[in-house]
């Protein structure tokens, strides 16, 4: 293919490049985006948030109907059948339609798609080596947005048939008799409860002695609790040392991190999720001087750009949070700086979310975070169990936690666990954004009945008290 100029090509098709491409042809760029699957919408909408959380939902309501869960609404079964096939179906016909949805956004923007695996290999060019599309496309800008990859375990080779990455998971042909979850972050524990609901034994092995690292410690043992009681069973600060096949079945050998015991699990799938490293594979990046930061990062400064001239990353490849509302951001911000805009992004409020029944929320600080760092902070928690709709609905498990400054009364930071806990983490995502207080969040009238006034009840816990417990 010939040689093709443009204002600037988008390496990577997920949520930080497409989105991307769209808002700078918005802002009158040229623009082509390369990406080496066929569909659009990159591991987040091909693999990953989407068809994750198109089984997590399909498997809470079977396992709603299933488990009796129903019977105290006065909804009875006389038969529950689970159709895995066509459970998996469904989340594939979701996965399609988001994919020709971002098809027809392309076309409507008037965004080149250009599918291959590409390579930059000067200033101001790139080079599609395999694929549909090959040949030299120019550009002024080059934008690299080629996101993540799952961490994989020398201990633990993946062959997506016994011992599954998180793409594997998504695309079990049966249920397993029993999984073993090696890793008890975000990604694990949603897929652990999604086999762990269709009636799979579910274990969660980590080498940490707690589940979620990072997150509040308060709400990461709470949720724990919750976890459990749910059947999954947890063998915390344990390694694994190695993992031995056969046609049936994997034994793994775990190592305990304080005492260096050995102890066995066995089971029929090993799920392996113990985190994501940027994907920047192929993409010529030593041989053109790029700098990477120490834990192989692409260095960017304020405005994403790498110390090469007219060669930006975002999203998963550069430092930050690996979440798809992140690399959003990032892209947006980006462009719009790459056209003369004020683009930003405050990374303080970025929420972090875990798609389970219930779901856990968190923005800003932790309790560890400012204990830590000397700051003086009031804490205002307030249970589901206490609040009407919780009560009504039946999703009494969780609490709000609010963290705000003990001297200003600003909120510093906001953990929620309980039904629904990713979209009540907006309120408080608007709210920090404007630097607001407690008191401003207590005195702001919410709707009754509503989950969300959960929130206001940790608000006015910092303050003059909660009326409702």
């Amino acid at each position: 293919m010939a040689a093709q100029n443009y204002d600037l090509i988008v390496i990577g098709a997920g949520p930080g490049g497409y989105v991307a491409a769209i808002r700078a042809a918005q802002l009158g760029m040229n623009v082509a985006c390369i990406e080496k699957r066929e569909t659009l919408g990159g591991t987040c909408l091909n693999v990953g948030c989407i068809p994750s959380k198109a089984l997590l939902n399909a498997s809470e309501k079977y396992a709603e109907a299933k488990q009796n869960h129903l019977s105290g609404l006065g909804i009875g079964f006389s038969d529950v059948k689970l159709d895995l096939k066509k459970m998996l179906q469904h989340k594939s016909d979701i996965v399609s339609g988001l994919t020709t949805g971002i098809s027809q956004l392309f076309a409507k923007n008037k965004i080149t798609h250009l599918i291959g695996a590409a390579e930059i290999k000067s200033q101001g060019s790139v080079t599609i080596t395999s694929g549909r599309d090959k040949g030299v496309f120019k550009a002024e800008k080059i934008l690299i947005a080629t996101g993540s990859s799952p961490t994989s375990l020398s201990s633990l080779v993946i062959d997506e048939k016994q011992i599954v990455s998180s793409t594997g998971a998504l695309e079990l042909p049966s249920v397993p008799k029993k999984l073993i979850v090696v890793g008890a972050g975000y990604i694990g524990l949603e897929m652990g409860t999604v086999w762990s609901r269709l009636g799979a034994e579910v274990e969660v092995v980590d080498f940490l002695p707690r589940i979620l690292p990072g997150m509040d410690s308060e709400i990461a043992s709470k949720f724990k609790s919750i976890l459990e009681k749910q059947g999954i069973k947890f063998h915390l600060g344990k390694g694994v040392k190695e993992a031995v096949k056969t046609k049936s079945s994997v034994t793994l050998t775990l190592l305990d991190s304080q005492t260096e015991e050995e102890s066995k699990l066995t089971c029929d799938v090993a799920l392996v999720a113990v985190g994501r490293k940027p994907y920047i594979d192929g993409l010529g990046l030593e041989k053109i001087g790029v700098q990477l930061t120490e834990k192989g990062q692409i260095q960017v400064d304020n405005a994403f750009q790498t110390n090469i001239a007219g060669i930006y990353a975002i999203g998963d490849v550069i430092e930050g949070p690996m979440l798809a509302h992140k690399a959003e951001e990032d892209g947006v911000a980006a462009v719009e700086i790459m056209a003369g805009h004020a683009g930003h992004v405050d990374y303080a409020f970025v929420p972090g979310i875990v798609y389970t029944a219930p779901e856990v929320a968190t923005i800003g600080k932790t309790e560890e975070q400012l204990k830590e760092a000397g700051i003086s902070y009031s804490k205002g928690v307030f249970p589901f169990l206490a609040n009407s709709r919780a009560r009504a609905t039946g999703h009494t498990d969780g609490m709000v936690k609010l963290l705000a400054d003990k001297k200003t009364d600003k909120l510093l930071g906001a953990h929620i666990i309980g039904h629904e806990a990713g979209t009540i983490i907006h309120e408080i995502a608007i709210a920090m954004s404007f630097g607001s207080s407690a008191e401003d969040v207590a005195r702001t009238c919410h709707g009754h009945p509503t989950m969300n006034e959960a929130v206001k009840e940790a608000a006015l816990v910092i303050g003059t008290g909660a009326i409702h417990i």
